[in-house]
């Protein structure tokens, strides 16, 4: 008998990057929707002309309409958002993880490819961040996915879900320790910098602002990615549901995808209720008890994760729940399209928001209300829909993902092969 020849190492990837046909819809929707959660709760930071209270995150002053949306969005969007995007970035980093070693990469291959990934889109965030954002959120989870990547992408379902409990316990602590800290700086006697000051939309000078931007980006980046607790937490919790397929198949999962919905929607909007009332001036608490860093604010960024984990679920419930006619209707298809593409619709809600809002632009943002804005917005959000349905209709990608999934894989690999490996030369 002769030696079965050795198998040659692996030089690049077995396979490149998701299918259409591989994608599930309830992961496409909820980022889509998400999408839309994210840029409603970034209109804030765009209103530099507007008075600012204690709270510093959204103007105190408007019409009642005004109030109605600050009210809404502190209640249900503000620290609901990100940890819903890290879960669902947590969940997209198992899953290439585990395509990639079922197709034949070693998990230290696939875990490489992960690492190259995260490097990549911080690059993207502070690219993103000097044009037109400081809040850039990519530099934020391209970190955080470093860190969970190393720590957690090859350990056991147990270990993720002890290092998630540990991470959530490390939220709450700092949370505490910190409900009674407060901002530098307080230019308007309120107690602290209005946010709009970090964000740099106020700034005139095209050039200043870049500077202002990257200054606040770093903190984001680093700060939020390496000790931002809620983002690890729900990113762990992504991983071990990844691993599990729970929204692959639901169906074996219906009563955590009930619970979850139910008591997560509920615990997070109560948790952001006290910022709201005392927000829109239905109760009276000192002022202390709402800034950023105070107990009110603890409150909400804790209770934020269940918020984000009970939005996935209802969403992945509600996707089960449509008929067949429906789930294949524009509408549902437009959204998961912007699902698909969440990385270049994330980038086109600045390409409109920055130029049209900031000081240094058209300067919209000055006169704008948090109701006003809130619709501009939506129509934004409105615009990438149709736009990444147009591409979805052409089987086009994102330009971004296009041009990432190059940077990370190498050269464009074909639609429905694996790219070949090339072998090594044997001694």
């Amino acid at each position: 008998m002769t030696d079965e020849p050795a198998v040659p190492p692996l030089r690049r990837p077995q396979r490149g990057s998701v299918r259409s046909g591989e994608r599930v819809l309830a992961p496409d929707v909820a980022r889509g929707l998400m999408l839309l959660l994210i840029v409603l709760s970034n209109t804030g930071f765009h209103l530099y002309a507007a008075q600012h209270g204690p709270s510093g995150w959204h103007p105190v002053d408007g019409s009642a309409l005004d109030r109605v949306a600050q009210f809404a969005m502190i209640t249900a969007l503000d620290m609901r958002t990100y940890p819903l995007f890290a879960f669902l970035f947590g969940y997209g980093m198992m899953q290439l993880f585990r395509r990639q070693t079922a197709a034949g990469t070693s998990e230290r291959g696939a875990a490489a490819l992960l690492r190259r990934r995260g490097v990549w889109l911080i690059v993207f965030g502070f690219a993103h961040a000097a044009l037109l954002m400081a809040g850039d959120i990519l530099g934020a989870y391209g970190v955080a996915s470093l860190v969970a990547g190393m720590l957690f992408l090859r350990r056991t379902d147990r270990t993720m879900l002890v290092g998630a409990g540990v991470l959530f316990l490390l939220l709450i602590v700092t949370s505490a320790l910190g409900a009674y800290g407060t901002v530098p700086g307080d230019p308007d006697g309120s107690g602290v910098v209005p946010s709009t000051v970090y964000y740099a939309s106020n700034e005139p000078d095209a050039l200043a602002a870049v500077g202002t931007r990257l200054s606040t980006w770093l903190f984001v980046a680093f700060g939020g990615g390496l000790l931002g607790f809620s983002f690890h937490t729900v990113m762990l919790l992504g991983f071990w549901a990844a691993r599990n397929r729970v929204l692959e198949e639901p169906e074996r999962h219906l009563t955590l995808l009930r619970t979850t919905a139910v008591a997560g929607v509920a615990v997070g909007w109560a948790g952001g209720l006290p910022q709201a009332l005392a927000h829109v001036g239905a109760i009276d608490v000192p002022a202390a008890m709402i800034v950023e860093a105070g107990p009110f604010a603890a409150i909400q960024t804790v209770t934020g994760v269940f918020g984000g984990l009970g939005y996935v679920a209802a969403v992945v419930l509600a996707c089960r729940a449509l008929p067949v006619r429906l789930r294949q209707g524009t509408a549902v298809t437009a959204v998961a399209a912007v699902g698909r593409r969440s990385l270049s619709c994330y980038l086109a809600h600045s390409l409109v928001f920055a130029p049209v809002l900031a000081a240094w632009g058209l300067g919209l943002g000055a006169v704008m209300g948090s109701a006003t804005v809130a619709l501009f917005a939506f129509g934004v959000w409105l615009l990438t829909v149709a736009g990444a349905y147009a591409l979805e209709r052409k089987g086009w990608r994102g330009p971004a993902e296009a041009v990432l999934r190059r940077l990370v894989y190498g050269r464009v690999e074909r639609p429905h092969e694996p790219a070949p490996v090339p072998a090594e030369p044997r001694p």
